[in-house]
């Protein structure tokens, strides 16, 4: 099923009926305007019964009539000012159910819930083009009368007007200019945040999350940072089903995180609620961890390869073949991420942030608790680095306690960061310090990964023997970057 993405970027305003609109030709020097087009758009909008999407600030609708007939999803984007758009065209999907690709995109917010038709909206368009000097659209300026009714139980019908003006190829300057001139001729601004809402009545959540009181409990330390990082991870899921750039290790870090706090927080909420989350969070770091390693691996073969001239079996083996496994864990990925199992983590996860289970360490304050986890965590990491003395060094021991060592030092990076509310400049040196540790022992490790592939990969009796010398260039090349890495662990210690 084909989907299209885009970013919108429009301003909104409510007006009277029958106000006239102004001349937007000046908008830009040289501009002109293309002579207006009028439009019948039928839209339903779709939403859970207790409208789940509109309170997260998205809409899912049905829509015929105008240039782009089919379904489209709306939500929060990064671009500031800007709503990510995912439309997919009746030509790849009926207009009776909603598209698998896009449930798919909201599918952490509305889970098992049912979707369900919750208003229709009927729009008399009237769409002028903003024209630069060659003729290149830059905005499209757009006048309503709206027609709505609420499916909902007790909804009602509602009529208005409003104007929308919605970038093209045009620019923050073209944006202000317009906003300028609309307000001038009479236009207010947008009494909702969009026409669903209006029509529905639903406002979106507060999803400012709130600062901590100066004499935090543990628990209300806990519940504020699992808030934070489920936040995180639900906003990464999306993404990560679109292999977005670093989507996926944004979702495992995340996933990482709140394990980490219901594991370094031991007693904080009770362990018979705490644990079987804990646990998912594990299985769900290793799925997302599958389809990031292949990830990791297939760009730092590219970046080996790409000052080599390697033969193509050499190709194949590398870049190719690697390829085809990452495809396979990114759909692995997407399966699991579809699955009861993994809803089912999200609502147990909501009740621990909702309605913990407090343990006997709940009403402790935060700091000491804190302090109690970062100084367990960093003497763990310490006792890992003296052991290290006792192996000979690059012994398959040694570099197996190196590895130790990083994910100890993980271990302290993750508590303290989970205590960076509190505001304690202890913590975050110790944060800092578990960073340095991690990051040098991360590229060491890196390179005994993939030292570990390319041998797999030179041993298949297959390989001509330019592929081989190649291959014992990369394996050289790694183990110089490994010794520089554990060089510069050494003297940050």
């Amino acid at each position: 099923m084909s989907a299209s993405h885009s970013i919108e970027i429009e301003l909104k305003f409510d007006v009277d009926a029958g106000l006239p609109a102004p001349d937007l030709s000046d908008l830009v020097a040289g501009g002109s305007t293309a002579e207006p087009e009028t439009y019948l758009l039928e839209a339903t909008y779709f939403d859970t019964p207790d409208t789940l999407l509109a309170k997260n600030r998205m809409t899912l609708r049905r829509r015929t009539g105008g240039t782009d007939a089919g379904w489209h999803l709306k939500r929060p984007s990064s671009v500031p000012g800007g709503r990510k758009e995912t439309a997919v065209g009746f030509d790849d999907a009926d207009q009776e159910s909603v598209p698998a690709t896009l449930r798919e995109q909201v599918l952490t917010v509305v889970r098992s819930e049912p979707l369900i038709p919750v208003a229709t909206i009927t729009t008399d368009r009237t769409v002028t083009v903003v024209l630069d000097a060659d003729g290149v659209s830059l905005a499209e300026f757009c006048e309503d009368i709206v027609s709505a009714e609420s499916l909902l139980p007790g909804g009602s019908v509602n009529r208005w007007a409003e104007w929308e003006f919605e970038l093209t190829g045009g620019d923050a300057k073209l944006l202000k200019h317009a906003r300028s001139a609309l307000r001038s001729a009479g236009a207010r601004e947008a009494s909702s945040v969009s026409k669903l809402a209006r029509a529905i009545g639903t406002q979106p959540h507060d999803d400012l999350i709130r600062a901590l009181p100066k004499k935090a409990t543990a628990l209300g330390l806990v519940q504020y940072d699992l808030a934070t990082h489920r936040d995180a991870l639900l906003a990464w899921d999306p993404i990560a089903r679109e292999n977005g750039p670093d989507a996926v290790h944004q979702m495992r870090v995340a996933s990482r995180k709140i394990r980490s706090i219901l594991t370094s927080y031991p007693g904080v909420i009770a362990p018979e609620a705490a644990a079987p989350v804990a646990e998912e969070l594990r299985r769900l770091a290793e799925v997302l961890g599958d389809a990031r390693d292949r990830e990791v691996r297939l760009a730092a073969n590219e970046h080996l390869l790409a000052r080599e001239n390697p033969p193509a079996d050499l190709v194949k083996a590398l870049i190719d073949d690697e390829r085809t496994q990452h495809e396979r864990a990114l759909k692995s990925m997407r399966y699991a991420l579809s699955t009861p199992r993994y809803l089912r983590l999200l609502d147990d996860l909501d009740k621990l942030i909702d309605a913990p289970i407090p343990g006997p360490a709940a009403r402790r304050d935060a700091r000491d608790v804190a302090a109690d986890a970062i100084g367990g965590a960093y003497a763990r990491m310490v006792k890992a680095e003296k052991r290290l003395r006792k192996h000979t060094p690059w012994s398959p021991e040694w570099v197996e306690q190196l590895h130790t060592i990083r994910k100890r030092a993980k271990a302290v990076r993750y508590t303290a960061e989970s205590a960076e509310p509190l505001g304690k400049k202890a913590f975050a040196r110790a944060g800092k310090d578990a960073k340095r540790v991690q990051s040098h022992l991360g590229v060491f490790q890196d390179t005994a990964v993939n030292r570990a592939h390319l041998a797999e990969v030179a041993a298949d009796p297959q390989l001509s023997r330019e592929a081989l010398f190649v291959l014992g260039r990369l394996d050289a090349q790694e183990e110089s970057r490994g010794r520089r890495a554990v060089k510069k662990y050494r003297r940050s210690r």
